[in-house]
Parts: C-alpha cells; sequence; structure tokens
C-alpha cells in the first residue's frame, strides 16, 4: 500500500522574499518556527510584496542559530538578529488586517530600499503581539504572522504535475510558495481534505487558496509571463478568482521531517467546487 508522505517544507522568513527548503522543522502556534516573521512595509504602513515589487523575488534569505542574513545580486549580505529589539512599533496593514509590528532597523531599510529602488522598511512580529486568522475560517486560538491569510500552505506534487500536463510545460513548485508538499496521493487529491495528520501534527484545511500573480513571476529572474495564470483560469476558475493549493491551520506545535506519513481522517465536497 502507497502512502502519501510529506516531501518538502518550506519557509519564508520575510513575507514575499525566497523561501528556505529544510528536511525537519519546528512549527510553533503561528506555523512554521520564523515563517513570515518579517515583512516589508511601504511609507503608508502598507505590506509590500512580489505582486508590486516583482524583485523581492531575488532577495534570497537564509537562517543561523543567531541570525536571519539577507542576500541580493549586487548586494553585501545583510545579517540581522533573529530577534529584534528596540525598534518603534508600527501599526501595519496586511489586506484588510491591522497588526502591530516591530521595526528592525535602518540599516535593513537603507539596505531593501536600495535593492528595490523604492522606500521601504522591514518589520518584525514579536511573540507577544498577536494576530488571529479570519474567524470565518479559525478558532479563537488560531493565530498566524504575516503570512496572507493561513498558516500553511499545502500543495500536492501530483496536482502541479497535473497542471504541467495541462500547460505542456514544466513549472517548479517554487512558483506557487506552499509550506508543504505532499507526495503519493492523486492531483487535487487535497481539495477534498478537511482534515489530516502529518506526523503529529493534525490540520484543518478550511478554506482553498484563491492565486494572485505571483506564481506568474520567474523567482530567478522576477520576470512576469502569461502562465500558470491562463491555464488556471481556464480550469481552476471558481466565482472570478483562480485557485491551486490549501490554505491550513494546525492544531499542535511540533516538528515535522521529510517523509512524516499522511493520514487523511475527514474529507467533503472538493473546495472549490470544479
Amino acid at each position: 500500500m502507497t502512502h502519501s508522505t510529506l516531501s518538502a517544507i518550506t519557509l519564508y522568513p520575510v513575507k514575499s522574499l525566497a523561501g528556505i527548503t529544510v528536511n525537519r522543522w519546528p512549527v510553533t502556534k503561528t506555523g512554521l518556527l520564523y515563517d513570515r516573521k518579517w515583512m516589508l512595509i511601504d511609507e503608508a504602513a502598507q505590506f509590500l510584496s512580489q505582486r508590486k515589487l516583482p524583485k523581492m523575488a531575488l532577495i534570497k534569505t537564509a537562517l543561523t542559530d543567531t541570525h536571519l542574513i539577507l542576500s541580493a545580486p549586487g548586494m553585501e549580505n545583510l545579517l540581522l538578529t533573529l530577534t529584534p529589539t528596540g525598534g518603534a512599533i508600527i501599526n501595519s496593514t496586511i489586506w484588510h488586517d491591522q497588526c502591530d509590528a516591530r521595526s528592525v532597523s535602518r540599516e535593513a531599510d537603507q539596505w531593501l530600499s536600495r535593492f528595490l529602488k523604492q522606500d521601504c522598511r522591514l518589520v518584525y512580529q514579536p511573540d507577544e503581539m498577536v494576530r488571529q486568522v479570519d474567524p470565518n475560517y479559525a478558532n479563537q486560538t488560531d493565530t498566524v504572522a504575516f503570512a496572507d491569510g493561513f498558516p500553511f500552505l499545502i500543495i500536492s506534487e501530483n496536482s502541479l504535475a497535473s497542471l504541467n500536463q495541462a500547460m505542456q510545460l514544466n513549472l517548479p513548485m517554487t512558483r506557487f510558495r506552499p509550506n508543504l508538499v505532499i507526495s503519493g496521493c492523486p492531483g487535487y487529491a487535497e481539495d477534498s481534505w478537511r482534515e489530516i495528520s502529518i506526523g503529529a501534527i493534525d490540520f484543518r484545511l478550511t478554506k482553498p487558496c484563491s492565486r494572485c500573480s505571483v506564481p506568474a513571476i520567474d523567482p530567478e529572474t522576477a520576470e512576469t509571463g502569461k502562465e500558470p495564470l491562463t491555464t488556471l483560469s481556464r480550469i481552476r476558475k471558481w466565482k472570478n478568482k483562480i485557485y491551486f493549493g490549501q490554505n491550513a491551520l494546525h492544531n499542535q506545535s511540533g516538528l515535522l521531517s521529510i517523509g512524516d506519513i499522511v493520514q487523511v481522517k475527514v474529507t467533503g465536497t472538493k473546495q472549490p467546487p470544479i
């Protein structure tokens, strides 16, 4: 009997910058440790992403025991402490959410502004600053860092294989920025999952992920093309939005490792119903 397993774990320390793929990683109350703990904001304290600044895709991230490291073409590496202190508290906006964040440093702001050619600030979410998940889809105790709305995005390998077949292309999973990738299940199987476990951690898949323009940006060049949005609009469109992957919430903290068994505990009608 073939089991579904966890085949990739990726965290994105800074919202909309490049991610880090790991073999095992702790899960905290807000999701993967350090996932979307930092974010860029503009002068109006609105979050910035590749939707507005595709060059953000070119900024790589790395983690040591003590530092977050940012690197970008033509720039010296920027080292930042993992627990910034002393910065100003800025009420920042992520979509419809208002959340407090702590400014990191003038050095970080200057480094990022110079590379992106856009005035911006880097902010951090301290542990004491709580952002709740949309109560329409979550429990009162569910919290998230600076992700768009949910702690996890889950996609199966065969969903991408099915999409690539429809496009007659071979786009990488990095285009879609999932946290967790699942192998050993049919394409789009995750559309009908409602409750699963991965290793010792239970997940609720409460909302399909509607996609914006970011998957059309090549993460290696920051250039924008027509795919996969053209094909997704043809085969994965519902109520004027396109969907790929499932947003998920977790019930426990713990540790995830590549090869963890995925058990589907509750299924339902496909979301989206296409």
